[in-house]
């Protein structure tokens, strides 16, 4: 199914400046997580975070935070038990979801989702975790599980559908 603008929410997953230097590729895995999140702005999508025990893993990098329009601050790895829901904006069905670790707290969280009845997409280049294995194993188990596979371009242009889409030339700058 493709993703529309309307039913869509961005879910950026405990992408903390504590954690980041431990996630292999955690630079690139936060520059395409801020790329998911500007996109989404630019097309009037909602972001919401999560923040892992701040306290501990530190709160999420300065360039994610300004993303989000809430942050959901947790201690369970599945943000749902400790109020994601509640943040989701009414209306919006499909969560297309990024963030650390894959593994872990992204996996616990969008199974969450998927039982609840959302729709959701896991964006593959803005996920990480400490180790490869790790990662691809989330995505895979996923994937199974119900979630769709997909990279921050696949999101763009599907929400996009169209170069005659009137903010095309804004976005099309983020996505290059």
């Amino acid at each position: 199914m493709l993703h529309t603008i309307s039913e869509s929410v961005v879910v950026l997953v405990d992408l903390q400046t504590r954690l980041l230097p431990a996630i292999h590729e955690g630079a690139l895995v936060v520059a395409q997580a801020v790329r998911l999140g500007r996109i989404a702005q630019g097309l009037d999508v909602p972001v919401i975070g999560t923040e892992q025990t701040p306290g501990a893993l530190g709160e999420n990098a300065t360039e994610i935070k300004e993303l989000c329009s809430s942050t959901v601050v947790k201690h369970h790895f599945d943000a749902i038990a400790d109020g994601l829901i509640d943040a989701l904006p009414q209306g919006r069905k499909r969560a297309i979801v990024a963030g650390c670790e894959a593994h872990v707290c992204v996996l616990q969280t969008v199974i969450g989702l998927l039982d609840r009845g959302f729709a959701v997409t896991i964006v593959t280049d803005a996920m990480g975790s400490r180790k490869v294995v790790d990662r691809d194993a989330a995505i895979a188990r996923l994937g199974k599980a119900g979630a769709e596979v997909a990279t921050v371009e696949m999101v763009a242009f599907e929400w996009l559908r169209s170069s005659q889409h009137p903010r095309f030339r804004d976005i099309l700058k983020l996505v290059k």
